[in-house]
């Protein structure tokens, strides 16, 4: 115990007398962007939980902490100070009301309540301020900036409290919750409190373990990957639209394709091109004839996408010639077709003979 005070000692005076609820605060801004950002850990599910805690809750609580930074009136320590027991109701954590004083703050259940209310309102506005900066809305700039106004809403929070005189302070009755609690658990009444404490840690900890359980190991959506082609517009955007549909023999277009990975894993993809001469037998098209044109690798991560920009010069003439690109996740037979693969796209193209 000593070691730990004199531990403490050696930190700066304003993090000594930091309410340890806004402390929490700060520590809660500093783990989640140490989950998000961090290389291996950011992999891992931990992200889950911190991220819904950051985003849902502790910008708007500190924001509660600077607007509100003194105690509120619950009605029960009024009652009890009408009753000209105050002092019993402090010890029982139900608030540090003073006869006398004209209360401006609020309880601790409004806290909570507008805590969630204004971090849905907050978060979605600082969204709306950066994108109308060169950063967007992507994760790091969202990470940076709600971090950012935690940490500053905090410190104002911390600021005025200390203005305040200690009995006007609000704070968070944790040493009475935890006697109460004890109290209850360690010392029953009687058998069937005991017994009804026993159940009641019992689900606690069921419950605790369930959660834990989902979010360590969510269940994963379906699994699948998507290929599609890609035309450049005169601005160098890429869009689903003008796709090369006349082309003289020898002559080349540029096509951009790309791969979504869905698997929930890392994928090693081979894209191949062929060209194919079809005829139409009843319902069905039959390849006549196929010639590969090129073909590509890479390694895609979960939920990441992949563009390839290339060139594709049909050697087959006449009308309607039909490039395919075919995807392989893993492994690519030697002389593919689409029945190989459930993942193809395609674009029909008229190649003329070049006039020498």
């Amino acid at each position: 115990m000593e070691e730990g005070r004199a531990l403490r000692m050696l930190l700066p005076r304003p993090v000594r007398e930091l309410p340890a609820d806004l402390a929490g605060a700060l520590a809660l801004v500093a783990a989640t962007n140490v989950a998000v950002l961090a290389p291996l850990i950011r992999e891992t599910p931990l992200r889950i939980p911190l991220g819904l805690a950051f985003v849902l809750f502790v910008p708007g609580y500190a924001f509660i902490a600077a607007l509100f930074p003194e105690a509120g009136e619950s009605p029960t320590a009024a009652d009890a100070a009408d009753d000209g027991t105050s002092e019993d109701a402090d010890e029982a954590g139900l608030g540090s009301y003073v006869p006398g004083l004209d209360r401006s703050g609020i309880d601790g259940i409004e806290r909570v309540a507008l805590s969630f209310g204004l971090s849905i309102a907050i978060v979605p506005l600082i969204g709306l301020v950066l994108n109308f900066t060169p950063w967007g809305i992507r994760l790091v700039p969202i990470m940076l900036a709600v971090s950012g106004f935690t940490v500053v809403a905090t410190v104002v929070g911390a600021v005025r409290r200390w203005e305040l005189p200690p009995e006007e302070r609000f704070r968070v009755p944790y040493r009475e919750w935890y006697a109460a609690g004890r109290s209850e658990l360690l010392e029953p009444d009687t058998r069937g409190d005991a017994v009804l404490n026993v159940l009641l840690v019992a689900s606690v900890v069921l419950a605790l373990g369930s959660v834990g359980f989902a979010v360590m190991f969510p269940p994963q959506g379906e699994q699948f990957s998507a290929v599609y082609v890609l035309t450049e517009d005169d601005d160098g955007e890429l869009v689903a639209a003008d796709y090369p549909s006349e082309l003289e023999h020898g002559e080349a277009a540029e096509i951009v394709v790309g791969v979504d990975n869905h698997e929930h894993r890392t994928v090693d993809y081979t894209v191949v091109v062929v060209e194919q001469r079809v005829e139409t037998v009843g319902n069905e098209s039959v390849v006549e004839e196929q010639r590969e044109l090129d073909r590509f690798q890479t390694t895609i991560a979960h939920e990441e996408s992949w563009h390839h920009l290339h060139e594709i010069e049909p050697t087959l003439t006449g009308e309607d010639v039909r490039v395919v690109w075919l995807l392989f996740p893993d492994e690519a037979p030697a002389e593919p077709t689409m029945d190989d693969t459930e993942y193809s796209v395609h674009i029909w193209i008229d190649v003329e003979e070049a006039d020498w």
